[in-house]
């Protein structure tokens, strides 16, 4: 039998309606009748505002007059319920692929399972395979974000509950068995409800870097050797002459603690501890596992045949003790466990968890530590064992590998500018030049060139430098120990923000040479085990990169040093301030530009390019949905290789827990290896006019939103007044400055407190303005020229993903709620002005869409963001009529620590509920 679209979504409605009641139990007990009654009359009039039945104004109202003390615990039970729906939703969609997979039907796309079947109706040579995954690499690199601050508490709390919910529906109970899961479900939505959402204290780097990590234990160690091992077998099982997979593709990275881009609160100390705290975090797995292993493999030498080498690593041991003189893969494991103690020790200088301490030699490199697992691993499959190696002690082979002794890669990041500073010092100061500054580009070039072609130092150890000199020169200095100490992989990159220029890119090679990273040779090639990576930002730098690339790798001895790393040039495209720059369309189609120029620039230097890409959660940043985001490129920009940002909400939402974790690593696995061996852009012929096409509409798109955001008088404090951007930075949301230097300009303000503003504000202008202008100029109400885009929708992904991420973000904003806002902006004039040019190109753009479409709705792609839309949706306009009431309060003088925390709170609400707001 057939579902219905009701039947099918059915189940997701119990699920809200039981932990919303739950919730509002709980509510009623805790906070008193008063405040229960204020929550649900306000969903009700939510509901009613939705079906058109009341007027806003009615429900803001509702808010006027209630003291802020009585408004906390409203904004926590609707922060509350947004976090339980998340959670609801997340369900409902396994529920859903279950239904699929029970029902026969094929794998769909975004899985391993799916990508493989196209793999293999390609029939793709094995040659053209192994090339094209020559150091394949898929790493989604962690970042911090200032509205993903939850507790660990509030953390595993959800994890529980989720839990809870799948036992609940998969298990076959009694009425009393779910009497009794609906209990520990009270217990533990009542826990949430007892523990703060957010810190009373300003979140710190610390903080970050602590959040940053939970994310392994929660998911990615378990989840990741798993998905490289799957993916190693499946390469060889397709193209065995190719030697694929030798060294694991997944490998998630770090920006927390090593991105200082205007981040004053960085320091080596963090550094230091960023690269410490994540060693121990991947010592402790590895000794827990050894800690079980060890339990487990009690195989007796009485009735099983262990290889010589085996024998000889128990004996390593020097374990004596009578209990286990019969149980060498025991004493075998003890022994491994006693020297990564030991090893543990030697980098992190303390006694680290599950650690046995035997007096035993540390190992110097992970690679150690695996030749012995595989004597462990060997002599169980000649035992016939292979099952039981299969399983614990395979996993753990493949966490050593894909993790090490340093978990994840740190790149570090510092912009141009301050390179060019503390590089103008060095040179001052050692009598190489005394105004670096003032000297052209091509000077830059040759001095610099000079610098790097010699192993002389331009500091000695008691020289004295300014603040920021030495600031920067001990941060170095603490990368520089982590790659000593843990192995190149512990600091992989820097990354060169704002870069626009060939001494850019040296400025930076000049400084890891001063921490002696760089090695210059002495008649030999160069080498360095960090990688210099410049960022593209802007739109103009992102028109130049190319050109930039190919004038650096012209200096002899920058290409000789990426000769040294096997021709290998990464470079990092910013979707955040092109975006903020130019606009959505025009950000989006520069991107692209740019990353056809840096492949033909990759052609025709003979170098392997690797790209990073700079996304946020949100639209405006470059976020939407991955699987559609990486075949949404340009032929040969992926070229088996992707690094990802990840970060603010779309973390926990996808990496929370390990069947989130494993959906979206599958999906950006899959869309690389589509991406890198099949054709999926669908052009062929038609790919330059299509260009043009978009040539000329980035352009009006750009002109269109600029006019907006940097020509309206005015502009600058409608933004400031009609979003919470000012609280954002004084609020001390986050760890860093909201804006990169102390002015009101746009251009240094951060992405994500001007995207987040938007997104709060419900206008989510980031995400669109500009585009609907730019359609509507270019087709002038031909409709031919209407057909035109209609035809590149259909068949050209990046033009469809470009209008599907469009349109899901236009269905998260609300003109309604943000006219609320624009009541913020004291100057009657400025706010019509400007709130009326948003409105009408908000109606613009969404009549543009519809027409190149074919779509009645923004939803017609998108059924389940319609599904949460309909669901949840109701339950944010309290949360904003809440902020609105409180920063107007709060911009009225009321400083009180309950006005503060309220406005906190409600940021924190509706980032959660929103998913992808910044």
């Amino acid at each position: 039998m057939i579902e219905t679209p009701r039947e099918a979504t059915e189940p997701l409605r119990e699920d809200i309606r039981l932990l919303g009641g739950i919730l509002g139990q709980i509510v009623r007990e805790q906070a008193g009748d008063s405040v229960f009654d204020l929550v649900e009359k306000a969903r009700v009039e939510s509901f009613r505002v939705r079906r058109s039945e009341i007027d806003r104004a009615d429900l803001a109202d509702m808010f006027t007059q209630v003291s802020t003390s009585d408004t906390i615990p409203v904004i926590r039970a609707f922060s509350h319920f947004a976090l339980l729906a998340n959670l609801a939703e997340d369900i409902h969609r396994e529920r859903r692929r279950a239904v699929h997979v029970a029902a026969g039907e094929p794998a769909p796309d975004s899985t391993l399972t799916a990508t493989f079947a196209k793999l293999d109706a390609a029939h793709l040579d094995s040659t053209v395979v192994a090339d094209a995954l020559r150091g394949a690499l898929v790493s989604p690199v962690i970042t911090a974000h200032p509205t993903e601050t939850r507790r660990r508490t509030v953390f595993e709390t959800q994890s529980r509950i989720t839990e809870l919910m799948r036992y609940r529906e998969r298990t076959a109970l009694t009425e009393t068995e779910t009497a009794d899961v609906d209990v520990r479900l009270r217990r533990q939505i009542l826990t949430l409800w007892q523990t703060a959402l957010i810190r009373l204290s300003r979140l710190r780097i610390q903080d970050e870097i602590e959040v940053g990590l939970r994310y392994y234990d929660a998911a990615l160690f378990e989840v990741v050797p798993k998905i490289n091992a799957e993916l190693r077998g499946a390469l060889r099982s397709r193209w065995p002459d190719a030697d694929l997979g030798r060294e694991p593709i997944l490998r998630p990275g770090s920006w927390i603690g090593g991105d200082r881009d205007g981040n004053p609160y960085v320091t080596d100390e963090v550094v230091r501890q960023a690269t410490t705290r994540a060693a121990a975090t991947a010592l402790e797995h590895h000794l827990g596992e050894l800690e079980t292993l060890e339990r487990e493999l009690s195989m007796s030498a009485r009735l099983v045949t262990v290889t010589p080498a085996l024998d000889l690593l128990a004996a390593a041991s020097q374990d004596d003790s009578p209990f286990r003189a019969d149980e060498p893969y025991r004493r075998a494991i003890r022994g491994i466990r006693g020297r990564l103690t030991a090893t543990a020790h030697r980098i992190l200088g303390e006694a680290p968890d599950h650690g046995l301490d035997l007096g035993l030699a540390p190992y110097d490199t992970p690679r150690q530590m695996l030749d012995e697992l595989d004597v462990v691993d060997d002599s169980l499959r000649r035992g016939g064992d292979g099952t039981i190696a299969d399983d614990g002690l395979a996993n753990l082979r493949d966490s050593v590998e894909v993790f090490g002794f340093h978990l994840s890669g740190l790149d570090m990041r510092q912009n141009s500018d301050v390179h060019e500073t503390v590089v103008a010092e060095l040179l001052a100061w050692a009598g190489v030049h005394a105004d670096y500054p003032s000297l052209s580009e091509d000077e830059r070039v040759e001095l610099l060139s000079a610098e790097l072609s010699t192993r002389r130092p331009l500091t000695t150890a008691n020289a004295e430098f300014s603040e920021l000199t030495a600031k920067e020169l001990a941060i170095l200095q603490a990368g520089a120990d982590a790659v000593r100490t843990l192995g190149a992989g512990a600091v992989p990159n820097y990354i060169i923000s704002m870069c626009n220029s060939v001494s850019d890119m040296l400025e930076a090679a000049v400084l890891l040479k001063e921490v002696g990273l760089l090695d210059p040779g002495s008649g030999e090639a160069p080498s360095c085990p960090v990688g210099i990576v410049p960022l593209f930002e802007t739109i103009e730098d992102l028109q130049q990169g190319a050109a930039t690339l190919e004038a650096t790798l012209e200096v002899p001895i920058y290409r000789a040093l990426v000769t040294s790393r096997g021709d290998s040039q990464e470079v990092m495209l910013g979707y955040s301030d092109s975006n903020k720059d130019g606009g959505y369309l025009a950000a989006n189609w520069a991107l692209y530009r740019a990353e056809l120029d840096l492949v033909d620039a990759a052609r025709k230097t003979g170098i392997r390019l690797r790209l990073f890409h700079g996304r946020g959660g949100t639209v405006g940043r470059g976020g939407g949905p991955s699987y559609e985001a990486i075949l949404a490129q340009p032929p040969g920009a992926v070229a088996g290789s992707l690094r990802i940002t990840e970060q603010g909400e779309v973390i926990a939402a996808k990496y929370a827990e390990p069947r989130l974790a494993q959906r979206n690593l599958e999906t950006l696995l899959a869309a690389t290896l589509e991406a890198t061996l099949l054709d999926v852009e669908g052009l062929g012929d038609d790919a330059e006019p299509a260009y043009r096409i978009l040539d000329e509409l980035a352009a009006l798109a750009r002109r269109a939103y600029g006019e907006l955001v940097h020509e309206t008088p005015g502009f600058v404090e409608y933004f400031e007044m009609s979003t919470p951007v000012a609280e954002i930075g004084a609020l001390n949301i986050g760890s860093r400055p909201a804006s990169r230097k102390q002015t009101t300009s746009i251009s240094d303000l951060r992405a994500i407190p001007w995207v987040l503003s938007w997104s709060q504000s419900r206008v989510m202008l980031p995400g669109w303005y500009g585009t609907g202008a730019a359609f509507e100029e270019w087709t002038q109400g031909d409709p031919e020229r209407v057909a035109t885009l209609s035809r590149l929708y259909e068949k050209w992904p990046f033009f469809r993903t470009v209008l599907s991420n469009l349109a899901m973000v236009m269905s998260k904003s609300d003109m309604g709620l943000a006219a609320r806002y624009a009541e913020l902006v004291p100057d009657e004039e400025l706010r019509r002005r400007v709130f009326g040019k948003i409105a009408e190109e908000h109606e613009r753009t969404i009549r543009m869409y519809k027409a190149i479409t074919g779509n009645d709705t923004l939803f017609a792609d998108n059924p389940g963001l319609e599904r949460s839309v309909h669901n949840r949706f109701p339950y944010l306009e309290p949360l904003n009529h809440l902020q609105v009431e409180l920063l107007r309060r709060y911009r009225a003088g009321d400083d009180s620590d309950q006005t503060r925390r309220g406005i906190q709170l409600t940021m924190n609400g509706l980032a959660t509920a929103l998913r992808n707001s910044g």
